[in-house]
C-alpha cells in the first residue's frame, strides 16, 4: 500500500467520501437487521458461509477500505489499527460455526471507518451508523 499517494482532497470530498465509505461498511457489516434482535447481518457474514473461501474473498471489500484509508491521509497507527481488524475479522472466520457468529459482532468495516473518522477529526453520528461493534 506505500505505492498509494496521500492526496489532500477537498473539505467536500472528504465528507463525500467518508459518507461512500460508511455506506460500503454498512452493506459490508449490517445491511439488514434479523427480526427481533439487535443483531444485523451484512455482505461479509453472507460470504463468510462459505468455507475458507468466503472469508478471503471478504478480504478484498476490507482492503478496500483500508486504500481508501491511506489514500484520505490515514496515518500508519490508525492503518496498523485497521489491519488488526481485518486481520482478526479473516482469522477467526476461518474457524467454521465460530467464525459465522463472530462476524455478527466484530464487524471489521464499521470499527475501521469510524478508526478513519476519528483519525480525520470527522466524527459521524452514532445513529448513522450501527452500534454493534463496540470499542475499537
Amino acid at each position: 500500500m506505500s505505492d498509494i499517494p496521500n492526496i489532500p482532497v477537498r473539505r467536500r470530498e472528504l465528507e463525500r467520501d467518508l459518507d461512500k465509505l460508511d455506506r460500503f461498511a454498512v452493506n459490508m457489516d449490517a445491511l439488514v437487521r434479523i427480526p427481533g434482535t439487535r443483531l444485523t447481518l451484512g455482505l461479509d457474514s453472507v460470504l463468510g458461509l462459505i468455507p475458507v473461501v468466503g472469508d478471503t474473498l471478504a478480504l478484498a471489500p476490507s482492503l478496500y477500505v483500508m486504500i481508501e484509508a491511506k489514500r484520505l491521509g490515514a496515518s500508519s497507527h490508525a492503518l496498523g489499527r485497521m489491519g488488526f481488524n481485518v486481520g482478526i475479522d479473516w482469522l477467526v472466520g476461518l474457524v467454521p460455526v465460530v467464525g459465522d457468529l463472530f462476524d455478527f459482532g466484530w464487524q471489521a468495516n464499521i470499527r475501521n471507518t469510524r478508526i478513519l473518522r476519528e483519525e480525520l477529526g470527522r466524527p459521524k453520528e452514532k445513529a448513522a451508523l450501527t452500534d454493534q461493534s463496540g470499542p475499537q
